[in-house]
């Protein structure tokens, strides 16, 4: 499987692009906003977990930002907090929201559980096992699998909306494996560096299928709680899990 999917993610970097073409297209990928989560799981790929009222702030902020843009497709993950960022861009542009299972969170072996050194599942010796391994990672779903549906989903996002613009709204361990394939980095990465605050935008732009540029921006950093944003060291006690 590992082997098959190692595979797919070499085809899928250079494969199929047709460099004749001059059609530009941009597809935001999009992070969800907020989350309600009192209990401070980490909540994963478990349903029920939706926007907070912040998180449906950042969501019209989304659509407010993208709202002079030529959008034509928007697509998200099938857990709610994704698509509820979704719906307020969809609705701007006068849209219907698809789903991509491709776009889905991470699966993690620790959903559902409070997770830290000192008071979480990591103090629990039977949990240690799962950590043995931080480069594929031992703890949940590889990220070369994870780069493999999230290449797809993009280049479907992309073909969807041929030159035009379209939303992609994803989590944020996958947008961020999938920009770092792009710009060839290691996939193996400390989490608290990764540049994908909530409601931020990871915008891959193609010229046919070549990828010519990626853009990071943030729309909604002034309403991002300073302990979620991009490079911040976590709290102790911050209600801030799952992605």
């Amino acid at each position: 499987m590992r082997r098959e999917a190692e595979r797919e993610l070499s085809r899928s970097e250079i494969a199929g692009r047709d460099m004749s073409s001059s059609e530009r297209t941009v597809v935001h990928v999009v992070r969800h906003g907020e989350v309600a989560n009192p209990d401070g799981l980490l909540y994963g790929r478990l349903p029920g977990y939706h926007l907070s009222d912040l998180g449906r702030r950042m969501a019209e902020r989304v659509a407010e930002h993208l709202a002079g843009h030529d959008i034509t497709h928007v697509v998200a993950s099938p857990l709610e907090r994704a698509g509820e960022t979704a719906e307020p861009v969809a609705k701007v542009h006068g849209l219907a929201v698809a789903t991509d299972e491709r776009l889905i969170e991470a699966a993690n072996a620790f959903e559902g559980k409070s997770f830290g050194v000192g008071d979480g599942a990591l103090r629990k010796p039977a949990n240690w096992p799962l950590l043995r391994n931080p480069f594929r990672p031992s703890w949940g779903e590889p990220y070369v699998d994870q780069v493999v549906r999230m290449n797809a989903a993009l280049a479907a996002a992309r073909d969807a909306a041929r030159g035009h613009e379209a939303v992609a709204v994803s989590h944020q361990l996958p947008i961020w494996v999938l920009r770092s394939f792009s710009e060839r980095r290691k996939l193996w990465h400390d989490p608290r560096n990764r540049q994908c605050t909530l409601a931020s935008l990871t915008s891959f732009a193609f010229a046919g299928e070549e990828l010519v540029s990626i853009t990071y921006t943030e729309p909604v950093l002034d309403l991002v709680p300073v302990h979620l944003r991009a490079g911040a060291r976590p709290v102790k006690g911050a209600k801030g899990f799952g992605a």
